[in-house]
């Protein structure tokens, strides 16, 4: 199994916001395309929060095939959509992790 690991720094000034909206619409709309059989929200902690809250959404799926199927099929209007909604609120960056037992 692998585990799609997205993690997000978010302002302050949007943070509530953002975690509403990821909570209510994005990860619904990720897990609706199909390819994640489970996902979770993790506040990462020691973290320097003075300009934002940083995030661990992780979401697993079954295999590799399924990943490349969502990055290619999915991912691109997902991720606009969360650009174009917090333009300049955020950083984020994607890992990918092998579920070994």
């Amino acid at each position: 199994m692998i585990i799609y690991n997205v993690t997000v720094k978010i302002n302050n000034e949007v943070h509530s916001d953002w975690l509403e909206w990821m909570k209510k619409v994005h990860v619904a709309d990720v897990m609706q395309t199909g390819y994640f059989i489970s996902n979770q929200i993790a506040r990462v902690l020691g973290q320097d929060e003075t300009d934002g809250i940083t995030y661990a959404i992780q979401y697993i799926c079954n295999d590799m095939k399924a990943l490349h199927e969502y990055t290619i099929n999915e991912a691109p209007a997902l991720q606009k959509e969360h650009t174009e909604r917090y333009q300049g609120k955020f950083v984020a960056y994607r890992t990918l992790l092998e579920i070994i037992s």
